[in-house]
């Protein structure tokens, strides 16, 4: 029987992107299936995005410049490129059109995308134009696309998701969840393996 890995995650977290690239480039390996679940962490920005100076203003230029280096690290050795954005986005309607794609059967392809134009691009990914523009990269209709995430029912599946995560505890992102079994932020290659054999040694779903 295959595991199950629930992975909350927001596409304007640089350790989301790292830990989704690393888990799906070892999932492989084992018999589970993933589910990506969106978790808005910062609802307050507006879709025009905010200058990083006005967020991070604050923080020492040392202190910042010695963060990003170990995301850069990181990214690097997930074999991804890693930018700071100099605007911050708001992440609802990428959330809400990730949804739509994975109706679309295009779930994996357009988060992929999505993560990848907001950290290696410097595309706004509130803009519904880049939305729908990202959508047509990985064949999904950006325009059927726009209009569905008007409608009720996506912003509902993202309030559950949301509530679900927090009711499972979730405070942060990324945090997985293999069946019941959380880890929180993302490992290395050489860790995620680890963790995923012994817990597939346990419930017997190693390939």
């Amino acid at each position: 029987m295959a595991l199950k890995m629930t992975m909350f995650s927001d596409f304007i977290c640089p350790f989301c992107y790292i830990g989704h690239t690393t888990m799906h480039k070892v999932a492989p390996e084992f018999d589970i299936e993933i589910e990506w679940r969106g978790f808005e962490i910062h609802p307050e920005w507006p879709a025009t995005g905010v200058p990083a100076e006005r967020v991070f203003g604050a923080m020492n230029p040392e202190t910042r410049k010695a963060v990003w280096n170990r995301i850069a690290t990181m990214a690097s050795d997930a074999c991804i490129a890693m930018n700071p954005p100099s605007v911050l986005t708001n992440s609802h309607s990428a959330l809400l059109a990730a949804e739509f794609a994975k109706d679309a059967g295009k779930g994996r392809e357009f988060e992929v995308r999505v993560y990848r134009a907001y950290f290696e691009e410097g595309e706004n990914i509130g803009d519904l134009e880049v939305l729908k523009r990202l959508a047509a990269d990985v064949g999904v209709d950006g325009a059927q696309m726009i209009e569905a995430i008007g409608w009720p029912g996506y912003e509902n599946r993202l309030r559950e998701s949301l509530d679900e995560g927090r009711q499972r505890g979730v405070s942060g992102v990324p945090t997985f969840f293999i069946n019941e079994f959380p880890f929180v932020g993302a490992q290395s290659e050489d860790v995620v393996r680890s963790i995923l054999a012994r817990v597939s040694e346990r419930f017997g779903a190693a390939k």
